[in-house]
């Protein structure tokens, strides 16, 4: 890649940077070293370590493009390590996909271990302003000089070539300051969204009965001194529903799936009756338990919605329905989210690991379980445990929408690679 001689300018700008001219452009060879770090394996990680260190698969999981708190220690001698430089940033060496290597981080601390498999860029331009640079829309140029397929590389040879665009150093540490103030609301809502899954785990943890023990530790007052909950089958509140579906060729026809983990339903892209060729499919009943047999175990488990209504389900998705007065879909779906409903799941589901583990319904509809004698306590525990889903819900939607926002103003901060 040549080095260009072009001034460039990006779509926004802030007021007092209008009038200062175009950015200047250079190769990451010019403005920057670049170096490895030194191997640390998982097993060298320890809470207690004495040197705060950073693995390159670290860089998906615990952080963002600016290092400020670091998570992980070693024992490792410091004379064995590769330490950082403040504002040192950082890109994987090799991951399993091209977009997972075009990952940029600023370690903002003198002295934090850096492990073997990751690029150590070290340079004079505001180190969170070159990390957001090239997490902005330039990590599609990064991704496309990494080599490989099972396994994808990235060497400083090829970082080295990719042409940058940076302005002077004021703007470079004003624009970091906006995206680093974005991404503190970003991360106080996600402590916010993980509080929220903390509290439901805790009250469903009270809600159902603990193994030894026939009724929960809290109950709603109208329920107290009800009684203990007893021990029910499936088949004595649920009742199996199948409406084959009579597909026409031509007719479009909407699947849905279910994920793991209580993950809830998708929908998938309408397909043509003739691409679903000899496979049973039925109509989607709203308000129905359904599970997907292949990863019940994985508490693949879900009610549907009027949202489900005219879908199709394959027999892969059993759907069943509430006995009038006897049990609510809500309260059922909720138990199969506790650990005695996943250990149950799993007595179901025998064979072995994946989809070889599959739920056989027979199995399934004999399974009991711990119930409330009161039909309208079951409705109580589902509404109230619904009604935190829906915060958890319209808060990961707030988090959605703001890294959207961030998305987009990084296009416009930044020129776009092909301009470059």
């Amino acid at each position: 890649m040549e080095k260009s001689t072009r001034m460039l300018t990006p779509k926004r700008r802030f007021p007092e940077f209008r009038s200062s001219g175009k950015w200047k452009s250079d190769l990451i060879a010019d403005v920057a070293t670049i170096s490895k770090g030194k191997g640390i394996s998982k097993a060298d990680v320890t809470k207690d370590g004495a040197t705060p260190c950073i693995r390159y698969a670290e860089l998906y999981t615990l952080y963002g493009e600016v290092i400020n708190e670091v998570r992980s220690h070693t024992n490792i001698s410091p004379e064995d390590l590769v330490l950082s430089r403040a504002e040192d940033v950082i890109l994987p060496a090799s991951g399993e996909t091209r977009a997972d290597i075009a990952t940029a981080a600023c370690v903002m601390r003198d002295g934090v271990a850096l492990g073997g498999d990751l690029n150590i860029l070290r340079s004079d331009l505001h180190g969170p302003f070159f990390s957001y640079l090239l997490n902005s829309p330039l990590r599609y140029m990064i991704a496309q000089v990494a080599q490989g397929d099972t396994v994808v590389h990235l060497y400083p040879s090829q970082i080295s070539t990719i042409s940058i665009a940076y302005p002077s150093l004021a703007e470079q540490q004003k624009i970091a300051e906006c995206l680093s103030s974005l991404d503190e609301v970003i991360t106080a809502e996600g402590r916010k969204l993980e509080a929220l899954k903390d509290h439901k785990r805790g009250l469903m943890q009270r809600l159902f009965p603990q193994p030894g023990e026939t009724q929960p530790r809290l109950r709603f007052p109208e329920f107290r001194g009800k009684g203990e909950w007893q021990k029910r089958k499936i088949t004595s509140l649920l009742t199996k529903s199948a409406s084959p579906v009579r597909v026409k060729a031509n007719e479009a026809y909407r699947e849905i799936g279910i994920r793991s983990h209580g993950n809830g339903i998708f929908h998938k892209e309408p397909v043509r009756g003739k691409a679903l060729g000899e496979k049973r499919v039925f109509w989607v009943e709203d308000n129905a338990f359904v599970l997907n047999i292949v990863f019940a175990w994985e508490q693949a488990v879900a009610v549907t919605s009027v949202a489900e209504r005219g879908m199709i389900a394959s027999h892969r998705f059993p759907m069943y329905k509430a006995k009038l007065g006897k049990s609510d879909v809500g309260f059922i779906k909720y138990f199969f989210l506790t650990n005695k409903g996943k250990e149950l799941l799993g007595i179901a589901s025998p064979g072995g690991a994946g989809r070889n583990k599959t739920l056989g319904q027979k199995a399934f509809e004999n399974l009991e379980f711990l119930s409330p004698v009161q039909f309208e306590e079951q409705v109580k525990i589902a509404r109230c445990l619904s009604s935190i889903d829906e915060l958890i819900y319209a808060k990961f939607q707030k988090i959605s929408t703001l890294i959207a926002h961030k998305r987009g103003l990084m296009q416009q901060l930044f020129p776009a690679p092909e301009e470059q």
